[in-house]
């Protein structure tokens, strides 16, 4: 071939060349271009409709540390909730029309897939919107806006002081709204059985209880305010006004609405039923079925969650029976959840004495806990935490414990609520197990880790989903033992109790709702079955009733857990780290259990490819 027509054929095969990687690397470029530009739209559409949603909620407003309506209660009227539904609509029609889900990237397309699924269920369950209880002992209005005012609204200035007084005068109006509701499922026949009228009428009249009402001690909300005034950088004369105001809130505002609500009680009380679960509702096994979907996020039928229970209780009471044996009791389990429940040593006293040492014990848990935390985690929360008391004018009704998350800006630490009403709901054998789930490494870890979150959008910052977060709750109280934790057999033994527990409510909950179990067969189950004191039995059936489905989340969303850490072990071997699966869990936010399980194989994946 001439040497001048070989160099001309090469020089152009070489433009050709560097002309197709030229314009590959521009389509390229491009596509990334257009994914960025479609992640940004539906992230700010994100950021957009949850201020929206903020903007639209005084109360979430205060939750979060935002002071813009610091001044107002929030609108619970059926309205609101069916507007809130033809928000869901529209959202859900903007996502189809505007979003192009091929051109997202792999984080916005999980948030895409989680923001549509939330959209997509709040349509499909407003048909059941009026298949709950808004009045009810471990969450109702009666008790959440007395408590929300004492826990949430700081005041640190005398504006904060007057949106306080503001507020209370704005319970009349709320309570209006609530009575609205209850009159709602009145008509349908949706009507708590009669122990929910004791506890919040009880409830109720504690609120209006004491000083300025009468001449015993301060009723919890002139106290709360009183201090909080008091404690202000301003004059004798400025507090005394505000002071006065606030009485005079409390005394016309305040305490008409709350008899108003007596009132209302009292009359729908008559009506009720001693049948307790949701199949006397009208649909109410579609509704069960339902909420046990939403609340396990897996398809599992209430036959198969009970087998599930059923098969957990028996195998925990083989591990307590290898306990009992160890510490040298004879007799049986049964005898041996006797002497647990009768024995003094097993309970501080039922003092102020005894409930401050439960309180300081439960820090002292939480701190050594903390000492380890690098052994297990990789990102820690940057907000502080703190173990209270349940307030004595909810306490009776109230959970055994819970968790409130922090603030974002950290100005209000996550709180490990104790419920110390009484002594013997509370033994000493089952405090590590509590403050693990409650607290460090449980719910204090998970939730503000997730909103300290700089990746995601803010609706899944503060969006849960019960087996996901109860499942690590439960996860939580089993990890430590891998550190040297539950030493004392007894302090073992309370951890198992505590799984025993969760798996109970597996059996008891489907049992109600599903077996047309009575209250009283469902409080049986727990006592012969557990070592817990009877009225934490009692409490604990009552919370069955008044939450269906909601309870089954702990047993299901730690076996997942625990199901996908043997399989990461399984397939790792040497290369599992478990500091990696933690992380794994804990940095995406809440998710439902089959995201979950991708994650976990995405990461043993990743893994086995570095």
């Amino acid at each position: 071939m001439n040497k001048n027509i070989f160099y001309f054929l090469l020089i152009n095969f070489m433009v050709l060349s560097l002309s197709c990687e030229k314009g590959d690397k521009v389509e390229i470029n491009n596509k990334i271009s257009e994914i960025k530009a479609e992640s940004e739209k539906l992230n700010n559409y994100f950021e957009d409709r949850f201020k929206d949603y903020v903007d639209r909620n005084p109360m979430f407003q205060t939750r979060l540390g935002i002071k813009k309506d610091y001044d107002k209660l929030d609108d619970i009227s059926p309205e609101r909730e069916k507007f809130e539904f033809q928000e869901a609509k529209k959202s859900l029609k903007w996502l189809s029309d505007s979003i192009k889900i091929g051109l997202l990237d792999k984080t916005t397309r999980l948030s895409y897939d989680l923001y549509r699924q939330r959209l997509e269920n709040q349509i499909n369950d407003f048909k059941y919107r009026l298949y709950n209880y808004p009045i009810n002992q471990m969450f109702g209005m009666q008790s959440r806006v007395p408590a929300f005012m004492i826990n949430m609204h700081k005041v640190s200035t005398k504006k904060d002081a007057e949106a306080y007084i503001s507020r209370l005068n704005q319970i009349k109006p709320l309570f209006q709204q609530l009575e609205e509701n209850l009159k709602e499922r009145k008509e349908a026949g949706i009507i708590p059985p009669g122990f929910v009228f004791d506890h919040v009428l009880d409830d109720s009249k504690n609120v209006i209880t004491g000083y300025p009402f009468d001449g015993r001690d301060s009723c919890a909300l002139f106290k709360d305010i009183y201090f909080k005034i008091h404690k202000l950088d301003l004059s004798k004369s400025e507090k005394n006004i505000l002071v006065d105001q606030a009485k005079s809130t409390i005394l016309e505002s305040v305490q008409s609405a709350y008899i108003s609500l007596i009132g209302l009680l009292r009359d729908i009380a008559s009506k009720t039923n001693e049948k307790d679960g949701v199949w006397r509702w009208k649909n109410g096994d579609a509704f069960y079925y339902n909420a046990l979907k939403r609340t396990t996020t897996t398809d599992m039928t209430a036959e198969q969650i009970h087998q599930l229970g059923l098969s957990e209780v028996d195998r925990i009471h083989m591990e307590m029976k290898k306990i009992k044996d160890q510490v040298g009791f004879n007799g049986s389990l049964q005898d041996f959840f006797k002497e647990l429940k009768e024995n003094d040593r097993f309970y501080y006293p039922d003092t102020e004495e005894g409930r401050q040492a439960y309180l300081e014990e439960a820090v002292n848990i939480v701190e050594k806990f903390k000492l380890r935390l690098d052994e297990l985690f990789i990102t820690k929360p940057k907000a502080d935490m703190i173990v209270k008391r349940v307030e004595k004018f909810r306490e009776k009704s109230a959970g055994k414990a819970f968790y409130q998350r922090p603030t974002p800006d950290g100005s209000r630490p996550g709180t490990y609520y104790a419920n110390l009403y009484s002594m013997r709901m509370m033994p000493i054998y089952q405090m590590e197990a509590l403050a693990f789930h409650e607290g460090i490494p449980g719910h204090h870890m998970q939730l503000a880790i997730a909103q300290e979150l700089k990746d995601i959008p803010k609706f899944r910052k503060f969006s849960g989903y019960t087996a996901y977060s109860e499942g690590w709750g439960l996860y939580s109280e089993y990890l430590p033992k891998e550190l040297g934790f539950y030493s004392d057999p007894y302090s073992d033994f309370g951890r198992l109790a505590m799984e025993l527990w969760r798996s109970c409510r597996l059996v008891v909950d489907t049992g109600i709702h599903s077996k047309k179990w009575t209250r009283q067969e469902g409080i049986d189950y727990y006592s012969e079955n557990t070592p817990n004191d009877l009225l934490d039995c009692v409490k604990m059936v009552e919370r069955h009733i008044v939450m269906p489905s909601q309870a089954t989340a702990y047993k299901i969303g730690m076996n997942k857990i625990l199901e996908l850490r043997r399989k990461a072990e399984n397939k790792l071997g040497d290369e599992f780290d478990i500091r990696k699966f933690h992380e794994t869990i804990l940095t995406n936010g809440a998710v439902p259990l089959d995201i979950l399980e991708r994650h976990i194989g995405e990461m043993i994946n990743n893994t086995l490819s570095d």
